[in-house]
C-alpha cells in the first residue's frame, strides 16, 4: 500500500502542475497563437526543457537512484552523503561548462534543432537571443535532478513532485502581465517569458536545497574528483542518458522536421502539451516511485516483493493510461477547441492541432509503459539494454518522422501529424522490445492478477470510447465552434463524465476491481 500512497502523491502534485501548465499553455496560445514569435518561443523553451527532462527523467534517475539507494542501505547515511556530494561536484562542473560552450554556439545550436528557420532571419534571431536566456534553466534543473532523486530514495516525494508548479504558476503570471499590458503576438511577450523560465529554475533550486537539508542532507560543493563512485555514475549514465530521455529526443526530432512547414512546431507543441498531462501524472510518477522501491527491494534480496511492485506498476499504468489515450483519440477536437481557441489560436489551429494529438494519443500507453518496463534494468544496475533499444526507437522514429512527412505532405494532408504518428509507432516497438528482454531475463513475470485484468481494461477502454464518441455527436452542438466558452467547457466536463463512469461501471462490473477497492483506493 506504500507504494500506491507514493503514486498517488506524485501523481496528485503532478496533476496540480498540470492544471497550472494547462492554464500557462492557454495563456501562452491566446498571447502568442501559432505564428513567429510561438515558434521562436517554443524552440527557446524546449532545449532547456529537453536537458531537464533527460536528467530528471533519465539519466539521474536511470544511474544515481540506484548507487545512492545501494549505499544507503549498505553504508547508512554518512556514505550515501559523500556519494551524493560527489556527484553535485561533478555535474556542477560539467553543467558550467556545457552552458558557456552553448552560449557562444547558440546561433549553430538553433539551427540544429530549428533548420526550417533558416529561411526566416528575423524569426531565427528572435529565437537564439530567447534561448541564450533561457538556457541556464538547465544548469538549475539538472542539480534539482540530482536533489529529487536523493529525495525520491528517501521516500520523501513532495517537494521533488511540486517543484514544476513553481514554473507554472510563474509562466502564468508573466501571461497575465503580458495580457494586461497588451504584448499579443508581440517579441516582448517572448521575453518575458523566457526571463520567467530563468527565474522559475532559480526558485525550484532553492526550494529543493531547503528539502534535502531538512532531510539530514545538507550537500556541500566539493571539488571535482573521479572517484570510484562517480566513474560508476558516469558509466551507468550515459547509456541512462539516451534511453531515459528517448521520449523527448524523438520530440526533438519532430521539432526539427516539423520546423520545414509553417506553425507545425507550434501545433505539435499544443499537443504535446494534451497528452503529456496523463504521461506525466502516471507514467512520470510510476517511473520516479518505482525505480527507488525497486533498487531498495533488490539491494535487501526481495525479489519477490520487486515483482509485485512491477505487475502492481503495469496494471495501475494500463488502468489510467488506456481509458485516456482512447478518450484522447475520439474527442481531440472539442478538448483542444475548449482548452485552447480564443485570442490568436484559430478554428484552423484547432483542427491542426487536433490531427496531432490523436497521433500522439495512440502511442500514450506505450509511452508510459517504457517508464514502467525501464526501472527494471536500472534497478539491475543495466542502462545499456534500454540505450540498445532507445537507439532503435530513435532510428525508427526519425526515418519514420521524414517519411510520413513528406508522404503527407505529397498526398495534400497536414505533413505534421505525421510526424507524430511516427513518435507513436516508434514508441510501441520500443515497450515491445523491453517487455520480451525482461520477460527473457526473469526480470518480470506476468502475475495471475495482471494476466486475468488486461484484456478487461482494454475491452472497457474500446466501449468507453465508443460511447463518448457517440455522445460527442449528441453534444456537437455546444461543442462547436461560436458556441461560447461556458458552453462549450459544460458540454465537455458532461463527455468528460460520462467517459469516466462508463469506464469505472465496467471495471466494477467484470470485477477488474471491486467497489471496495475502489472505495480504499479513493480514500488514500
Amino acid at each position: 500500500m506504500r507504494l500506491y500512497r507514493a503514486f498517488a502523491t506524485v501523481g496528485g502534485l503532478s496533476m496540480v502542475s498540470r492544471v497550472f501548465g494547462f492554464l500557462r499553455d492557454i495563456l501562452i496560445a491566446a498571447v502568442l497563437g501559432t505564428g513567429m514569435i510561438a515558434d521562436a518561443f517554443v524552440v527557446a523553451f524546449r532545449m532547456p526543457n529537453l536537458f531537464r527532462r533527460l536528467f530528471a527523467e533519465g539519466a539521474f534517475n536511470a544511474a544515481f537512484v540506484p548507487l545512492f539507494a545501494k549505499r544507503l542501505e549498505t553504508g547508512g547515511k554518512d556514505a550515501a552523503r559523500v556519494f551524493a556530494e560527489e556527484a553535485l561536484a561533478g555535474l556542477f562542473a560539467v553543467l558550467l561548462v556545457v552552458t558557456a560552450i552553448a552560449q557562444i554556439a547558440m546561433p549553430w545550436l538553433v539551427l540544429g534543432l530549428a533548420p526550417g528557420f533558416a529561411s526566416e532571419p528575423e524569426k531565427l534571431d528572435l529565437a537564439t537571443a530567447l534561448t541564450r536566456i533561457a538556457f541556464p534553466y538547465l544548469l538549475c534543473m539538472s542539480l534539482v535532478a540530482l536533489l529529487s532523486g536523493l529525495l525520491n530514495s528517501l521516500h520523501r516525494y513532495i517537494a521533488a513532485a511540486a517543484a514544476p508548479i513553481v514554473l507554472n504558476v510563474v509562466l502564468v503570471a508573466v501571461m497575465l502581465f503580458a495580457h494586461w499590458r497588451g504584448y499579443h503576438n508581440d517579441p516582448i511577450a517572448g521575453h518575458l517569458l523566457v526571463w520567467g523560465v530563468f527565474a522559475a529554475g532559480l526558485l525550484q533550486l532553492a526550494m529543493l536545497w531547503i528539502a534535502a537539508k531538512r532531510a539530514g542532507f545538507a550537500l556541500r560543493l566539493r571539488l571535482p574528483r573521479m572517484t570510484e563512485g562517480v566513474r560508476r555514475l558516469v558509466a551507468l549514465g550515459i547509456p541512462g542518458l539516451i534511453a531515459g530521455g528517448i521520449t523527448q529526443i524523438n520530440i526533438v526530432v519532430g521539432t526539427i522536421i516539423a520546423s520545414l512547414e509553417a506553425s507545425a512546431v507550434s501545433y505539435l507543441y499544443y499537443a504535446d502539451r494534451l497528452y503529456q498531462l496523463p504521461l506525466g501524472i502516471v507514467g512520470v510518477a510510476i517511473g520516479v516511485v518505482l525505480l527507488p522501491d525497486l533498487s531498495r527491494h533488490l539491494g535487501a534480496g526481495d525479489r519477490e516483493a520487486a515483482m509485485d511492485s512491477q505487475n502492481r506498476s503495469m496494471e495501475l499504468a494500463l488502468l489510467l493510461t488506456l481509458p485516456a489515450a482512447v478518450a484522447l483519440l475520439v474527442a481531440a477536437e472539442p478538448i483542444i477547441r475548449v482548452l485552447f481557441e480564443r485570442g490568436a489560436f484559430t478554428p484552423a489551429d484547432t483542427h491542426a492541432t487536433a490531427w496531432a494529438l490523436a497521433a500522439f494519443a495512440i502511442g500514450l500507453p506505450a509511452f508510459v509503459l517504457i517508464k514502467v518496463l525501464q526501472p527494471g534494468f536500472f534497478a539491475n544496475e543495466d542502462t545499456k539494454t534500454p540505450m540498445h533499444y532507445a537507439g532503435v526507437n530513435l532510428v525508427l522514429n526519425a526515418a519514420g518522422s521524414l517519411v510520413l512527412f513528406f508522404a503527407f505532405k505529397a498526398a495534400g494532408f497536414m505533413p505534421h501529424v505525421g510526424i507524430a504518428l511516427a513518435t507513436s509507432l516508434a514508441a510501441w516497438i520500443n515497450a515491445l522490445l523491453l517487455w520480451i528482454a525482461l520477460r527473457q531475463r526473469g526480470h518480470f513475470v506476468t502475475d495471475q492478477r495482471l494476466a486475468k485484468s488486461l484484456p478487461l481494461i482494454a475491452l472497457a477502454s474500446l466501449i468507453m470510447g465508443a460511447g463518448v464518441f457517440g455522445i460527442g455527436h449528441v453534444l456537437e452542438p455546444w461543442l462547436r465552434s461560436g458556441a461560447g466558452l461556458v458552453a462549450q467547457a459544460i458540454a465537455l466536463a458532461a463527455l468528460v463524465t460520462f467517459g469516466v463512469v462508463l469506464f469505472a461501471s465496467i471495471i466494477l462490473a467484470t470485477g477488474v476491481m471491486t467497489p471496495a477497492q475502489l472505495k480504499r483506493k479513493m480514500r488514500r
